[in-house]
């Protein structure tokens, strides 16, 4: 397969790939293999020329890539049986097959590779932290609701139907299932959140992050959290206000991509919401920290409960359900009835239906943003739903006023204006 070609830009990028990914591996490598006869076989320089190696046997063809393939893992097994009297581990053996996999790839995709690279570099690297918070920091129930959100994310989700198997068109098997991924991610989310940055700024961007996925989804797990740690349910409450913030946020941006023009007529009517709810989630934050709290405390015994992520889903399937036979009987007669069924479910797919009916000369702007602040209103009451029964009546009624006065600031000045 070598031609004339061999030196193009392509090839010299993916060599200089492989160089980079060699070399960086085994400076690791060799720092950690010691000294001494029992030391490890490979070092910087057989780091090196496996990942250079690999990326020759790609440009030879598969003959070559088959051929270098058979000696690495020959070599690997010579090594494992120069080190396993005094170690017995297979790190720098599983190092070396990834190193040479990587000098592979590099000449496919030098970029993809090169990312790689690091990050087996930082692993190996690791170790020593890697170990102390796998068997100090990790707890048991930590590790099966971690395993559980990955089995949900890359084992079910895939194999799930990507299209609606009701009559009315509302249930759609993965859209509800990359919904409950994303209720788990959002609580684990908060978890670390709370971990890492204390129980203050952990709760804030744990709500404003869950806000751009799913506010109600935010407020709904924080919400769990409230019934779970009754006395902290004011902590909890304002980092379900926050998440209204990234709710106004990704408005202005969905309305960006798809309508500029509508952008600008509801301009003030989402800086007046987004004020509003910075202001609550700030109100909020005040009284509940005034004296002081512990994040480990406010993140509890584990990242979610599943039951409850279940639970959400169940009853916004139910919401979708009843939205698609309501709009099947209204019919398309009215814009705003028929996008504050949709509200219902997600704010940001009916304000993104009336930003494209915008776009497309079909409504006129003032007739959409009257649906926007529909859909806002009833996304809104179904975050309300959610607080009360998901949080309890001391969750609810701290997080319902700073609702209820983001969606009259938006409707007021949608009004007036």
């Amino acid at each position: 397969m070598l031609t004339e070609t061999a030196l193009s830009p392509h090839v010299l990028t993916g060599l200089a790939a492989a160089l980079g990914i060699g070399l960086l591996v085994g400076i690791e490598r060799e720092r950690a293999k010691g000294a001494g006869p029992s030391r490890a076989a490979a070092g910087v320089r057989t780091f090196l020329l496996l990942s250079l190696g690999g990326a020759i046997a790609e440009l030879v063809g598969p003959v070559g890539v088959a051929i270098a393939g058979v000696f690495v893992v020959a070599a690997v097994l010579a090594s494992y049986r120069h080190t396993r009297r005094h170690d017995p581990g297979l790190t720098t053996e599983v190092a070396m097959l990834a190193t040479f996999l990587l000098g592979v790839l590099a000449m496919r995709s030098a970029g993809l590779a090169a990312a790689l690279g690091v990050v087996v570099a930082i692993t190996l690297a690791s170790k020593s932290r890697l170990h102390h918070f796998s068997r100090e920091h990790l707890t048991p129930q930590e590790l099966h609701d971690a395993l559980l959100l990955v089995a949900a994310a890359f084992v079910v989700l895939p194999l799930l139907p990507d299209r609606p198997i009701d009559p009315w068109g509302a249930i759609n098997p993965r859209r509800l299932w990359t919904l409950l991924v994303a209720v788990m991610g959002v609580s684990t989310a908060g978890y670390l959140a709370l971990r890492l940055f204390g129980a203050r700024w952990g709760l804030a961007i744990a709500g404003l992050a869950g806000g751009f996925v799913s506010s109600t989804a935010t407020i709904a797990a924080m919400g769990d959290k409230a019934r779970a740690e009754p006395p902290l349910a004011a902590a909890f409450a304002s980092a379900g206000l926050v998440s209204n913030v990234g709710t106004v946020v990704q408005l202005a941006v969905v309305l960006a991509a798809l309508s500029p023009p509508l952008l600008r007529h509801a301009a003030v009517p989402l800086a007046a919401a987004g004020t509003v709810a910075v202001a609550a989630a700030v109100l909020a934050s005040v009284q509940a920290f005034r004296g002081g709290l512990d994040g480990h405390r406010l993140a509890g015994r584990r990242p979610f409960e599943p039951r409850h992520a279940l639970a959400f889903v169940a009853i916004v399937a139910g919401a979708m359900l009843l939205a698609a036979v309501a709009q099947q009987l209204l019919g398309d007669r009215s814009l705003p009835w028929v996008l504050a069924a949709t509200g219902l479910a997600d704010v940001h797919a009916a304000t993104a239906s009336a930003a494209q009916l915008v776009a497309a000369g079909r409504v006129e702007q003032e007739l959409a943003l009257l649906a926007i602040t529909a859909a806002l209103a009833t996304n809104s009451l179904m975050k309300c739903v959610m607080a009360a029964l998901r949080g309890g009546r001391a969750y609810a009624w701290r997080v319902l006023p700073g609702i209820v006065a983001m969606v009259l600031a938006f409707a007021l000045v949608v009004h007036f204006d």
